[in-house]
């Protein structure tokens, strides 16, 4: 998480979309950044408990700001992810991607499919987004747009965190039972997307 008090923002990470480039790109111009753990702070998390700390320090009151990914493909960039590490309870290494799937929507997922929701970090157990500003990730232009005008500077952004390319077919019956089990999320996703790639008051 970044935290810029002159342009009144703060950027959460959700993972796996495209966020290690954002931040790198807008690094150098952050008051207070967070790496490890917090570097993912969820936006329940931010708006109950750090947003009050950063008011009551610093007289200030951000703006969050976030991506979501098409839920699916959020989920195949964790497959690719994973399978770049060699060993390990994370590792997907010989494990096909419906294998992975299926591990996913069981009951008690193993470590190398517990990936988390980005419809519960970003909405907690509420059905809106916690956040102010909210963009596709699939609308980066736009993301691009928002950004230099807020920093008054153009912001470009170079890939990083890229993963090799990897199979991961998909049956229609096990996409279907995935999107029945994070329906909320492919809403969310879909409503962003409907709304030309940005939630919020620009």
């Amino acid at each position: 998480m970044l935290v810029f008090l002159a342009p009144n923002l703060a950027f959460l990470a959700v993972p796996k979309t495209g966020t290690t480039a954002v931040e790198m790109a807008l690094r150098p111009r952050a008051d207070i950044a967070f790496r490890g753990r917090l570097k993912h702070m969820t936006a329940p998390r931010f708006a109950n408990r750090f947003r009050p700390f950063l008011e009551e320090n610093y007289g200030a009151r951000p703006e969050a700001l976030a991506v979501m990914r098409d839920p699916l493909e959020q989920i195949r960039s964790w497959y690719r992810y994973r399978s770049r590490l060699k060993a390990g309870r994370h590792s997907t290494g010989g494990i096909g991607f419906e294998a992975f799937v299926e591990a996913l929507l069981s009951d008690s997922p193993p470590p190398f499919a517990e990936i988390g929701s980005q419809h519960r970090f970003l909405c907690g157990r509420t059905a809106d987004p916690m956040v102010e500003h909210l963009f596709a990730y699939e609308a980066q232009p736009r993301l691009l747009a928002f950004l230099s005008d807020r920093f008054g500077k153009e912001i470009t952004l170079r890939p990083r965190n890229v993963s090799a390319p990897v199979d991961t077919p998909l049956s229609a019956d096990l996409e279907a039972r995935l999107r029945a089990a994070r329906a909320g999320e492919f809403a969310l996703h879909d409503r962003l997307v409907r709304a030309g790639g940005y939630l919020g008051a620009a």
